[in-house]
């Protein structure tokens, strides 16, 4: 899998795709540690590191020189020209029996995170959520939320495919709101974007 994989003892897998590298290494931030990534015939470079905890920042250096956010991060908690952030995959889902609606039987409602309430952020939508199940809908659809350059965007240029935007809350803000709004029934789906990326926070060179 791509990205950086946590595992429950420690230990991360760093996974990166980079078949024009001579070769890649892991930096982490947090003790200025280059930890030097095996290739494999497909052109992926892969290493493990025991002793991460979650929110460790890291680049990927290519050929030394370069250094890179990673193209399939989880987290840019500072952005699409910082490093990248792993992330603990664990989450306690409050509402753990969700049954989504037919989608014959499915009335969405499109909403744009940045804009629908001051904040612009996951979390505030959820108190708004029972004025929306008023309405009558049953799915919440969000415009794009991959990571995009800057604090608000309508998210169609994004470069972080897999990273939810920091601004809005991140991959916990994401997580808190999809769980609030299974408890009042409604469903989440995401407008997202795969034919193209951005051009400000293209790394995958």
């Amino acid at each position: 899998m791509l990205g950086a994989n946590l595992t429950k003892d420690g230990e991360v897998t760093f996974t990166v795709w980079a078949p024009k590298a001579q070769t890649v290494e892991v930096h982490l931030l947090t003790d200025n540690r280059y930890i030097p990534m095996e290739r494999d015939d497909r052109g992926y470079f892969i290493c493990r590191v025991a002793g991460i905890q979650a929110g460790e920042r890291y680049f990927y250096r290519l050929d030394g020189e370069k250094e890179r956010p990673d193209p399939a991060s989880r987290s840019q908690p500072d952005g699409v020209h910082q490093a990248s952030a792993v992330v603990d995959p664990h989450y306690d889902w409050q509402v753990t029996n969700w049954s989504p609606p037919t989608l014959r039987n499915s009335v969405f409602y499109e909403l744009h995170v940045g804009t629908f309430t001051p904040e612009g952020t996951f979390e505030a939508i959820i108190p708004h959520l029972p004025r929306l199940k008023s309405l009558g809908i049953t799915t919440l659809e969000l415009m794009p939320i991959a990571q995009f350059p800057g604090e608000r965007n309508w998210g169609y240029d994004g470069v972080g495919l897999y990273a939810p935007q920091n601004s809005y809350g991140g991959g916990i803000g994401l997580k808190r709101l999809v769980d609030a709004a299974h408890a009042h029934g409604l469903a989440v789906f995401l407008d997202v974007v795969y034919n193209h990326l951005g051009p400000e926070g293209n790394y995958l060179w």
